[in-house]
């Protein structure tokens, strides 16, 4: 088989083909293989395409490059054949390869762990899934937290992008989320105002949220992002959040809830393993010096 690396793939050219793809890693491992950064910088133009075809055109894998990480995929029915090598090795070799510091792996997996050991890439962060059952109940109306409110755009996003900065300053993703990147995620099919949950003082101040993902059709309730104010640590603020969380998959009638939790951060896995959450699965970050 004829095969052909393109680095200078348009992303809407191949849209198509390429969410088939990604539809086929996530059956095949059970989690999507590009996060929302990279998928969303795709799109609008903020990230490179580099493609693995075959002769025929068909999409064999695919690369996303954005700023100086990338994430990578094999199709399922072509992996074991040294094509995820071949993909990295031409993402490491291209004009801005040498800028590259930085791999997620979405799945703690040996053939990523011997790829990234063949490129000089060392395990640096571990994200875990977590996951739940929830109580079976019919759908209708909960009683929900009523010092909870929900998003609106006029009032609630800047004051959202200023205390996620806060409560997210050493993380490298989360904590440099800009209004732009707010309002793209705003627009996804999956968005719902509903499902943004906020907490203000009794002065006005927005100091705790809980940013709730339902993907159209689904049955899992995705905890996306949650955050309480630093001054608030301790008071139990965050679980506050949660329990309103879990109530509002309930009136949605979700079967199960899951989140994401960085293992530098002991607290928040604590307070999410207090509350029946269990790991699911593992995705891996790799770094590598500049060179």
């Amino acid at each position: 088989m004829s095969l052909r690396i393109r680095t200078d793939r348009d992303a809407g050219e191949r849209a198509e083909a390429l969410d088939t793809l990604i539809r086929r890693a996530r059956d095949a491992d059970k989690q999507p293989p590009f996060n929302d950064q990279s998928r969303l910088a795709l799109a609008s133009g903020n990230a490179r395409l580099v493609t693995l075809e075959d002769s025929d055109d068909t999409l064999l894998g695919a690369a996303v490059i954005d700023g100086v990480g990338f994430e990578a995929v094999i199709d399922p029915a072509h992996r074991g054949l040294g094509h995820g090598t071949a993909l990295i090795g031409e993402v490491l070799a291209g004009s801005s390869g040498a800028g590259l510091v930085s791999a997620w792996a979405h799945g703690d997996h040996p053939a990523a762990a011997a790829l990234a050991r063949t490129h000089e890439f060392e395990r640096a962060r571990v994200l875990y899934r977590l996951e739940r059952e929830l109580a079976p109940e019919a759908p209708g109306p909960v009683t929900i937290d009523p010092l909870v409110s929900t998003f609106r755009a006029e009032r609630d996003a800047d004051d959202w992008v200023t205390l996620n900065a806060r409560v997210f300053r050493d993380h490298p993703e989360q904590g440099a989320l800009l209004r732009a990147d707010l309002d793209a995620r705003t627009h996804e099919d999956w968005f719902d105002p509903e499902n943004f949950l906020l907490v203000r003082d009794e002065t006005g101040h927005l100091i705790g949220y809980n940013w709730l993902k339902v993907l159209p059709g689904d049955t899992d309730g995705e905890i996306y992002v949650l955050g309480v104010a630093p001054e608030t640590a301790g008071q139990g603020l965050g679980r506050r959040l949660m329990t309103a969380g879990l109530a509002r998959f309930g009136e949605l009638g979700l079967t199960t809830t899951s989140l994401y939790v960085d293992d530098s951060n002991p607290g928040a896995l604590g307070l999410y393993r207090s509350m029946g959450y269990r790991t699911d699965t593992i995705d891996v970050q790799y770094h590598r010096p500049r060179v």
